[in-house]
Formats: C-alpha cells, structure tokens, sequence
C-alpha cells in the first residue's frame, strides 16, 4: 500500500533533540527515506517561541518532513497545525506515544491513550485545519492491563487519520522488553489506512521480518538509528531490491562524522554545535576499538580545533578497517 506520495516505507522516528535539520538532511543524503521532525510542542509553536519555531520551519529542506506536534489542546492543536503548514510540513504527525514523564504529566503523549474522547477531537481537530494529511502514533496501550491499540487504532481511522505508526511496547514498558509485534499485527488487520510497525527494528532483516509477520506497510526505525545514520537507506534499499547492506568502513564513519559534526556547527553556531556533537561522536563510535577512552577525551574538550584534532588523532589508527 502507497503512503501517501512517499517514495519510501522506511521512516526515521521523531527523536528529540536528535532528529534536527542537520541529521534529517545528512540521513537524506545517503537514500531514501521519509525525514520525521523532533516534537513540536503546540503551545510553543502557537506563542511563536524562536526555539520551538525554528525546530518547526522546514521550508528550506529539499525532501518531505513529517512534522510531529506534541500537546493536549484541540484549538491548540488547529492553530500549530496552521502554522506547521505555512513552515513548509509535507504533512503532520500527532504524538500520543511519547512515554517521557514531562510530557505524560501534561495530559499529552502516551497519556492521551487513556482518554480517547480528547485524542479523538485533538485528531478531528487537526483534520479539518489542515489539508495536510495527518497521522498518530501511539503505543500498544498504557500498561499491560490497559491495552487498547486496536480500539485506538480504529478511532484514529474514524477521525480522519490517514496512517498510523503503533510502537508494540506500553508506556510503563517505556523502550525496555521485546516489543510486541503481535499486537500491530492485530492492529494492520483492523483498520484500513496504512499501518507502520515500530520497534525492535535493529537491521534490515528485522525490517522485512516485521513486514513479513504482521503484513505493516512501513517501518520506523528509531534508536538503532544512533550512530547508524546509513540504516535508513539501507533498509529502504534491502526492502525494494534486496540489496545487502555493506558493512561501513571506519574511515566512511569519521567523514560522515565530521560532516555532521560541521552542519551542527552551521545551524547552532559551533559552540552549541561542538556541545551537541557529544552524543552524536558517542554513537559513532560505539563498537570501535579503545571508543570508550576517547569518549572521555572527546565529551571533556571544549574547544573546536581540539575536537578536530582529537577525532584525527583516534581515526588515524585505524586504516580501512570495518565496524
């Protein structure tokens, strides 16, 4: 089943603070893909909050993003939604399956799982502002007890939405446990609209697996992502053709690393860029020899030039080898 007019199933998940302009465009770069935004938080958007505000503008980037808002008021809710669209969103993502507790504590994320009628007129809400095409995604339910992700699944539909992205684990789980491809099975088989799986998809094998055994027709890969910003493409690449994915050279890390290192800088101005590049050089490097030692070195410099010598001098031993 076509996504709307995607010319990718693969989706990259919403992250905050880590899906930004300068990763959606580095991750487009290497292939296909559908480019998700971080949380828009609808009361930020609406005040026009300079920070929330530039998360939100994606006018300038050459490729569809989804951009995902954040909230618990349907009027809210309408007005980012209007807003969202004149900042250049290809179509609009609800988030009611966050798990974080600052998000849960104001009735929005995951906690809008256990009150269908304000998901319900948030949904119905956004729909009719908009003609963006709108989706939710939300997990398999609050806790085991509580789990209702079809039922959800089935008034999504009903409100207008025009896919849907379950994560199978509940919010009390949070991202720990095996998610529960099971139940986004049952959901494919409820409703109509399209249906992405998301969660444990660690490969491009586990991509197709989970195509395979609940019949979804896309996938969102998040936290395998970090670190592995070529998993995107590859999986879209394995899906369509069946091309293996290559294993990555260290030497294609440490450029790939410093181009990002390099957008973070041009967008946050190189001091924030240098301070946010910190976790980003940590996922690289996971795997790689002696990576813990430089990790320390690397999280401790504060000094631009130093971080580039840095990099240099921990690459530089490594010659062509593979992770």
């Amino acid at each position: 089943m076509q996504i709307l007019d995607f010319d990718s199933n693969v989706f990259m998940a919403p992250m905050a603070g880590i899906t930004d302009k300068p990763l959606r465009k580095l991750v487009s770069s290497l292939g296909k893909g559908v480019m998700v935004s971080e949380m828009v938080a609808i009361n930020a958007i609406q005040r026009k909050n300079p920070k929330t505000y530039r998360i939100a503008d994606v006018r300038d980037e050459n490729y569809p993003v989804v951009v995902q808002l954040v909230g618990n008021d349907p009027e809210l809710f309408s007005e980012a939604a209007k807003l969202a669209e004149e900042l250049g969103a290809h179509s609009l993502d609800i988030n009611m399956g966050c798990p974080v507790k600052k998000i849960v504590n104001n009735h929005a994320g995951s906690a809008l799982m256990k009150d269908r009628g304000l998901a319900e007129k948030i949904i119905k809400a956004v729909v009719k502002a908009t003609p963006l095409k709108v989706s939710v995604k939300f997990r398999k339910g609050w806790d085991a007890a509580n789990v209702n992700a079809v039922d959800f699944a089935k008034m999504c539909e009903d409100s207008g939405a025009s896919y849907i992205t379950v994560h199978g684990r509940t919010r009390s789980a949070f991202y720990s446990g095996e998610a529960d491809w099971n139940i986004i099975r049952e959901v494919k088989e409820a409703v109509k609209i399209p249906v992405i799986g998301n969660g444990d998809i660690n490969t491009p094998y586990d991509a197709k697996r989970m195509i395979e055994e609940t019949g979804v027709d896309g996938v969102m890969i998040g936290r395998a992502g970090l670190g592995n910003p070529w998993l995107i493409s590859q999986t879209d690449s394995f899906l369509k053709s069946g091309k293996e994915p290559e294993k990555i050279s260290v030497s294609e890390i440490k450029t790939f690393m410093l181009k990002h290192i390099e957008e973070l800088s041009n967008y946050y101005g190189q001091e924030m860029g240098l301070a946010i590049s910190r976790k980003f050089v940590c996922w690289y490097c996971k795997n790689l020899r002696d990576a813990k030692r430089f990790r320390e070195t690397y999280t401790k410099i504060n000094d631009y030039q130093q971080a580039m010598k840095a990099i240099d001098e921990y690459f530089d031993s490594f010659g062509e080898e593979k992770r």
